[in-house]
C-alpha cells in the first residue's frame, strides 16, 4: 500500500501529468483538496473507489482515512492542486505518514505561475531583464514569514515574482514593491488560471489594486510582478546566437582552400 502525493497541476484536466492520471486511475481511495482540484480530475478514479474531498477535513481526519486505507491496504491518491512542492501543505502530512509507517511518494505537478506564463505567451526570464523567478506569498492570516523572506527585501532583487495567495492583501504588496520597481511596473492578477472562468487582469502598480478591486477577485488568484511582462526591448538569447559555440554546436572550422 502507498499514498501517491500527486500535483494535479493549475485545474484543467488535461494539465496533470500522465504519471499522476494513472496513479488516480489505480487507487482504490482518491483524496482531493476540492475547492482548487476539479472533479474531472477524480473521475479518473476507478470504479467502486472511495473518493473524498477533504476541503472540509482538518489534518488529523485526513491522516485517519489514509490510516484506515492503509488497515484495508488500499492504494491512496492524495490529489493537491499545482505542484505539491509549493503552498501543498504536504510535509505535515508526510511527517504523520513518517511516524506511522505509512509510505508514500511525490509525483509533481505544473505550478500556477508556469501555467499563467503559459496563458501569457509570456517568458519570465528575460536575457539582462530578469533571470530569477521568486515564489513567495505575504503574511496574513496564515503563519509569519521567515525572517529575511519579508516583501521588502525579496523586493529589493527586482526578480520576477510570484505571489501567491495574497490578492486580499494587494494594497500591501503594491506599496511595498513601488520603491523597488516603480510606480510602471507591469503587473499581472491572473485568477483561476486555466479554468473554464480564467482571468487575467493587466496594470501596474500604480493602478493594479483599483483594478482587482473592481473586479471582486479575492481569492484563488495570483500576482505576477516584474519588467519582462510587455517587455520588448530585450536582446535575444546567446543559446541560439550563431555565435555562440558550445559542446554541442563546436565552432565551424573553415576549410581553406
Amino acid at each position: 500500500m502507498t499514498v501517491h502525493f500527486i500535483g494535479a497541476g493549475p485545474g484543467a484536466p488535461d494539465l496533470i501529468t500522465i504519471r499522476g492520471r494513472e496513479l488516480i486511475g489505480k487507487c482504490q481511495v482518491c483524496l482531493y483538496a476540492g475547492s482548487l482540484v476539479p472533479e474531472e480530475l477524480v473521475a479518473f478514479a476507478p470504479e467502486g473507489a472511495l473518493v473524498k474531498d477533504t476541503a472540509p477535513m482538518n489534518l488529523n481526519e485526513i491522516i485517519d482515512e489514509i490510516r484506515d486505507a492503509h488497515a484495508e491496504e488500499k492504494d491512496v491518491a492524495r490529489v493537491h492542486s499545482g505542484d505539491p512542492s509549493i503552498y501543498g501543505a504536504i510535509a505535515e502530512q508526510m511527517r504523520m505518514l513518517d511516524k506511522l509507517g505509512i509510505p508514500y511518494d511525490v509525483t509533481p505537478g505544473v505550478p500556477s505561475f508556469a501555467a499563467a506564463a503559459a496563458e501569457l505567451k509570456q517568458e519570465l526570464t528575460l536575457p539582462e531583464v530578469s533571470q530569477t523567478i521568486i515564489a513567495t506569498r505575504t503574511a496574513m492570516h496564515a503563519s509569519e514569514m521567515p525572517e529575511g523572506e519579508e516583501l521588502v527585501k525579496l523586493g529589493a532583487s527586482g526578480a520576477t515574482m510570484a505571489i501567491h495567495l495574497s490578492v486580499r492583501n494587494l494594497k500591501h504588496v503594491r506599496d511595498t514593491l513601488i520603491p523597488h520597481y516603480g510606480t510602471d511596473c507591469p503587473v499581472v492578477v491572473a485568477y483561476r488560471v486555466s479554468w473554464p472562468d480564467q482571468k487575467f487582469i493587466l496594470g501596474t502598480l500604480e493602478d493594479i489594486y483599483q483594478k482587482v478591486r473592481d473586479s471582486k477577485i479575492s481569492r484563488t488568484a495570483l500576482i505576477l510582478v516584474g519588467r519582462v511582462f510587455g517587455s520588448q526591448d530585450f536582446r535575444d538569447s546567446s543559446l541560439y546566437d550563431p555565435e555562440h559555440v558550445h559542446v554541442l554546436r563546436p565552432k565551424k572550422k573553415v576549410l581553406k582552400k
